[in-house]
């Protein structure tokens, strides 16, 4: 009977004990997740890095991502070099060479439907078949999608002159200002073709760079803010805020 009673106080020891290390176990849990959710706002600040312009995506979703995206970042090579290479030989022909858009386009046409019609006529003398000529249409929603894209660019152009031009924003008016004027500046060294090629290659190198060193860009640009901050913030201040901005009112009698 002894030994029943003993079995039994063991028992119920035994299953006192798990109870208080479930309860130990679930109050450490619950502690370090209490832990876990006060650091993270922390570590979420910590983490954060400055990158250029702001932009919280990669180089590759910030350019639109896809086929244009690897072409730019040179994600096939050759497909890349072939651009680039293209674009090379139209500036060589129109630049080095002098020759004309016209021109260049006459005598494309002309060797083009020159061999054609050779090809057809003397098909029939040496037993081959003639070309396929296939048949080029443009499809009227790609035609539509374009012109609806380009409107709606070219009217959000003109809401931003206009905005610029009716004095609400003095910093972005002085910023188009000084834009304009460096691109006269380049259109008097170079004409629209070099200038245009110039900004194509550009766009074809810069971002490769840009992907490729990025923290010691953002670090570079982050200190330059800051110093072009300073400066403004001494120039708003001894200038800009001396400048009148919009009509006077009356005095009131």
């Amino acid at each position: 009977m002894a030994d029943h009673a003993g079995e039994n106080d063991s028992f119920v020891d035994s299953v006192m004990d798990k109870v208080n290390d479930k309860l130990h176990s679930h109050d450490s849990s619950s502690d370090s997740d209490d832990d876990k959710g006060k650091k993270s706002p922390v570590n979420a600040v910590k983490t954060k890095i400055y990158r250029l312009f702001g932009r919280e995506k990669p180089v590759h979703k910030v350019l639109g991502g896809g086929k244009p995206a690897d072409i730019f970042l040179w994600r096939d090579k050759k497909v890349t070099a072939g651009v680039l290479g293209f674009a090379t030989v139209i500036w060589a022909l129109f630049e080095l060479l002098e020759y004309h858009l016209l021109t260049l386009v006459c005598h494309i046409l002309i060797v083009a439907v020159a061999v054609l019609f050779l090809w057809s006529n003397a098909s029939a003398f040496i037993n081959t078949a003639p070309p396929q000529i296939p048949e080029v249409v443009l499809p009227k929603d790609i035609v539509l999608g374009v012109a609806s894209a380009l409107r709606i660019e070219i009217n959000r152009a003109l809401e931003i002159l206009r905005d610029i031009a009716s004095g609400k924003d003095l910093k972005k008016f002085l910023v188009v200002i000084v834009g304009l004027w460096v691109v006269s500046i380049l259109g008097n060294i170079w004409n629209f073709l070099t200038l245009f090629y110039i900004v194509f290659v550009l766009l074809h190198t810069v971002p490769l760079l840009y992907e490729k060193y990025e923290d010691k860009v953002d670090a570079f640009a982050e200190k330059a803010e800051a110093e072009i901050k300073k400066h403004y913030a001494v120039f708003d201040a001894n200038v800009l805020s001396k400048i009148p901005r919009g009509p006077l009112k009356g005095k009131k009698q």
